[in-house]
């Protein structure tokens, strides 16, 4: 195994590159148990608020790996708007972009909802009498979390057993008070980090 690039670091790729969407819901440290029960009321909508990179997309796979009935969209910032795919419930990603149309066909759909947004939608959901329930993403992005997430990334990419890089709760520290509650932007310098190991060696810790 010794040709494999990163086998020196006991790992068969780099941890923090791209992961599957059936990676991330593995991979993601998230309880989602109270939001199915929640999502069996055919007027229940979820909203997960937040700036990008804090995990709002995370949770959302996360759902969807649980609800087998369910269907996922994600809204790409220029148009056009692509088909809502039909599900219950139905998993918007990015929802502040929905057309007026695409919208309204939601709203309209009868189906339990879970969107991702960067705005509060429960003014329009409440309209169309859906109950909704508000979470704020990334608030709860201290140090320990992050130390968690980040080690279960590199446990899914050990090659075989033996010793692997290690982030310490003093690491999650220096990262958190430098990219606050961004986890995405903390994982894009690991990422770079551990290729610069790649070229340079490593000893076993980060």
């Amino acid at each position: 195994m010794g040709w494999l690039p990163w086998a020196r670091f006991n790992l068969h790729r780099n941890p923090f590159g791209e992961l599957t969407p059936d990676e991330r819901a593995e991979l993601a440290v998230v309880e989602v148990d109270y939001l199915i029960e929640m999502l069996g009321d055919p007027r229940q909508a979820v909203q997960f608020i937040g700036e990008c990179g804090r995990g709002k997309t995370t949770r959302m796979l996360k759902l969807r790996s649980h609800l087998p009935e369910s269907s996922y969209t994600y809204i790409p910032e220029h148009l056009p708007c692509p088909p809502i795919l039909s599900g219950n419930p139905i998993l918007v990603d990015e929802a502040q972009r929905l057309s007026r149309s695409a919208r309204r066909c939601v709203l309209r759909s009868r189906c339990s909802l879970v969107f991702a947004t960067h705005n509060d939608l429960s003014k329009s959901l409440r309209k169309h009498g859906y109950r909704v329930h508000t979470e704020h993403i990334g608030e709860s992005n201290g140090p320990e979390l992050v130390c968690e997430l980040l080690n279960r990334r590199i446990e899914a990419s050990r090659l075989q057993s033996g010793v692997i890089p290690v982030i310490s709760i003093e690491d999650a520290e220096l990262l958190v008070a430098e990219f606050g509650n961004d986890i995405r932007g903390i994982e894009n310098r690991l990422y770079l980090q551990f290729q610069k190991n790649l070229e340079v060696g490593f000893d076993g810790e980060m």
